[in-house]
């Protein structure tokens, strides 16, 4: 509640603007890379100006397509659906986590960023720079957050945490089977939302961005796909 009356309050002062915006997002459409398995997309013209009067577009994508979040209900059936979210998880203060150049498979610690400062309501940005990879093979061995770390944050009231790679946990593979997914299930039992495929995190240069990543109202779903965007704003 604290979160929404500040921002609140920024927006009835009458001088507010946003004076940069950074899309965090990747587009989706028929090369939009997909966790294995998972639904591949397809769009395809369902009705044309030259024969039906008007455009229109038939889209066929998964819950978890291209820049996206997973709410609970994603790794626990007894937790909450996307559309039964608190909408203040997907809008905040971005607070990023630079931890480029860890390398394949690389372990973000919290030795890494233990002195990064979360004010409430704060969305995690975990900067690792693997979305150059985006696209290829090597971004499946992305780095990722380990269970310590995401406890940690947990416990000093982070509810959204959002990575540039397909995984925030490891990626298994035949050479690396991984040892689950502990990082869903921390987060999805503390009622946070995990988002991925973010990109352009590196260009979020500038202080206390307003981060949204709003997702589509899918009914009873385990994720949807985000518009995410980071904000500069002028008060």
């Amino acid at each position: 509640m604290r979160q929404r009356v500040l921002f609140s309050s920024i927006f009835r002062g009458g001088n507010m603007r946003v004076r940069r915006i950074v899309d965090l997002s990747v587009p989706i459409g028929s090369e939009t890379q997909i966790y294995p398995g998972d639904p591949v997309p397809r769009l395809s013209v369902h009705s044309t100006v030259e024969r039906d009067g008007f455009n229109l577009l038939n889209v066929d994508i998964g819950s978890q397509t291209g820049t996206h979040v997973d709410a609970p209900f994603h790794f626990q059936d007894s937790g909450l659906r996307v559309d039964q979210l608190d909408l203040g998880l997907f809008t905040g203060p971005g607070v990023l986590i630079d931890v480029r150049g860890l390398g394949p498979r690389g372990r973000i610690s919290w030795d890494l960023f233990s002195d990064v400062v979360f004010p409430p309501g704060a969305i995690a940005l975990m900067c690792t720079g693997w979305s150059a990879f985006y696209g290829t093979p090597a971004y499946f061995d992305h780095p990722y957050l380990e269970a310590d770390a995401c406890r940690r944050m947990l416990d000093l009231g982070v509810r959204t945490f959002c990575i540039d790679a397909i995984n925030i946990d490891e990626t298994p593979s035949d050479a690396h089977p991984g040892v689950g997914y502990p990082v869903h299930h921390l987060i999805a039992s503390a009622g946070g939302v995990i988002g991925e495929n973010f990109r352009n995190l590196e260009l979020v240069d500038f202080p206390d961005p307003l981060v949204s990543c709003l997702p589509l109202a899918l009914e009873n779903a385990d994720g949807a796909p985000v518009r995410a965007v980071a904000m500069q704003l002028e008060v």
